[in-house]
């Protein structure tokens, strides 16, 4: 469209882009950041060689069963026992060592399997809960859980009874007191501690009489 020139009744044509042109222009220009940067995101990604380079042959003891296989420097024990072997008792929880979902016994001591490399645990036995039973009779602790109703949703359990296995081997449960302290880094979303200070007491009873592990 054209504009009249102050001074006469001629219509001028407009000098300046015209709207579609704008358009155009400015649609073409946004678009250059987002190719620039997936062209950079191309050059950057990390390649598949560096992953292969992190790997180690570890043979590691886990239930009294030697597993040779090759690791990641960076796995987690507890990623290792649940995703590489089908271990999934011990709980990945907060996966930053705060509530104790994934306790298992290294070397007979608790650790949390979040916080520890799989790496670390060569050279010494892994217990998870799936190891306590023996075949059909289960391990003291966990038969004090069922006896005492110490378990509600069921999903801290697992650590529960890991972590309550160490306390007493630990020598950390002589009374109630002793074992709120050093059960107090398991989390019970449930509530269910006093009859986890229940079951602790009857098990460990029965583990000091038949040095049971």
């Amino acid at each position: 469209m054209g504009k009249r020139h102050p001074h006469s009744e001629t219509i001028a044509s407009r000098s300046g882009p015209d709207r579609r042109s704008l358009l155009v222009g400015t649609a073409s220009t946004a678009a250059v950041p987002v190719f620039a940067r997936g062209a950079h995101a191309a050059i950057v990604s990390p390649s598949t060689n560096a992953d292969k380079l992190s790997a180690v042959d570890v043979t590691l003891t886990i239930n009294d069963r030697e597993h040779s296989l090759a690791v990641d420097v960076r796995t987690s024990l507890l990623d290792l026992l649940r995703e590489r072997l089908g271990l999934t008792g011990a709980k990945k929880g907060c996966d930053h060592g705060q509530c104790g979902a994934c306790t298992v016994l290294l070397g007979g001591r608790r650790v949390l399997s979040c916080l520890t490399l799989a790496v670390a645990a060569e050279g010494h036995n892994v217990t998870t809960v799936e190891g306590l039973a023996n075949g059909a009779d289960l391990h003291p602790m966990q038969q004090a859980f069922i006896d005492h109703d110490a378990f509600q949703c069921g999903y801290c359990t697992p650590g529960q009874i890991m972590s309550a296995v160490g306390c007493v081997n630990e020598g950390h449960a002589e009374n109630d007191a002793d074992i709120r302290e050093y059960m107090s880094g398991n989390l019970c979303r449930c509530a269910a501690y006093p009859n986890i200070v229940d079951a602790v007491k009857q098990a460990r009873s029965v583990m000091k009489t038949a040095s049971i592990r």
